[in-house]
């Protein structure tokens, strides 16, 4: 009874964090995910809504904010420990000839799906990286017991290694890291639009060699002084935030979904837009999905239809993409006008 009263407490929770949450758009979106859809954003930063509604308002007047998604995973790395080095190397190539990883991952979940795995050594230490493809899920719980059941097998099968840790930091969960931005770690988006001259002109009141000029000397530049690992945009985090929390998300993801690069160019007199996120961690099904104000967002984001394994998620990545290039591209904008970004934050926030 003890025990029982214990877990409902911890369980337990004293209430619930009032965000201010506002939808934003219509945003005009085509590839993938063809929709005019409005979108959440829960944020203390108010000035984001209206940085997003200026870029569907563009979308609107162009043929709208093209998005593919290239890729779906979600990775765990393990890590084991070999007597040397010479023994690692050796045990390394065995492990990845004679293991069924399918096999093994099947028996863990009905839905996740084996993509690959990769081995590295340090001295006589091997990290495991796995990677699966985690249906309409963001994946943590799924690859981690995947992960799990396999490196209880291979220390099962191969008595040579001893378990040093499930989590290896490798994968990598919530930091920042090359193999992520590479390999992918949730779902890879890229969003684009071209903009004609004219539109530039009358909604952000900049030519397009402008934003071309502040990406590359703020964005591109400013990065690789810095030091930004494979990283280069302007507030890519501030969007994937508001949207996490508003659509039940684990919102610490932002971290590695926080890289990513934004590209502009010319083509003629029009501007050519895009905004490139290797690591979207996202699921419509799964922990907090079941929260009445997360269910009626992702059902009013078309996220919880009948389609097949991983395509909700994959829509809700293409949204986040596109709200993420709204407001880059609006406040690179205004990062052009002297004094537009300080004036426009000191009259919103303290309205």
């Amino acid at each position: 009874m003890a025990e029982k009263n214990l877990k409902k407490r911890l369980l337990a929770t004293d209430g619930a964090a009032q965000i201010p949450l506002k939808w934003v758009g219509p945003i005009k979106v085509t590839g993938f995910c063809s929709d005019n859809i409005s979108v959440p954003l829960a944020t203390y930063e108010s000035p984001l809504w209206p940085s997003v509604a200026r870029g569907a308002k563009i979308s609107q007047h162009t043929d709208g904010i093209s998005v593919v998604v290239e890729s779906d995973v979600m990775t765990r790395s393990f890590t084991l420990e070999a007597s040397s080095a010479v023994k690692a190397v050796e045990l390394k190539e065995s492990v990845i000839k004679e293991v069924d990883f399918k096999s093994l991952i099947s028996e863990t979940s009905s839905h996740a799906q084996f993509k690959e795995i990769d081995a590295e050594i340090v001295g006589k230490l091997l990290y495991f990286r796995l990677a699966i493809f985690p249906a309409d899920a963001s994946g943590h719980n799924m690859v981690t017991k995947a992960a799990n059941h396999i490196c209880n097998y291979i220390l099962k099968e191969f008595s040579e290694l001893k378990y040093v840790s499930i989590s290896g930091n490798a994968c990598t969960d919530k930091k920042v890291s090359a193999v992520n931005s590479i390999k992918g770690r949730g779902r890879k988006a890229i969003a684009e639009i071209v903009i004609p001259k004219k539109i530039c002109n009358k909604f952000l009141r900049v030519e397009p060699q402008e934003i071309v000029d502040i990406n590359n000397k703020k964005n591109l530049m400013g990065s690789i002084l810095a030091g930004s690992l494979r990283s280069a945009n302007a507030h890519y985090a501030n969007i994937l935030l508001a949207f996490y929390l508003a659509t039940g998300q684990d919102a610490a993801n932002i971290v590695e979904g926080s890289q990513g690069i934004t590209y502009a160019s010319t083509e003629g007199e029009d501007l050519y837009f895009s905004v490139t996120i290797p690591n979207i961690i996202v699921g419509t099904v799964g922990n907090g999905k079941d929260i009445g104000f997360v269910k009626d967002n992702l059902e009013q984001l078309g996220c919880l239809e009948d389609r097949p394994a991983g395509e909700n998620s994959k829509r809700l990545a293409a949204l986040i993409a596109s709200a993420v290039l709204c407001s880059e591209l609006s406040l690179l904008a205004a990062l052009c006008n002297t004094n537009e970004l300080v004036d426009t934050h000191m009259k919103l926030e303290r309205e």
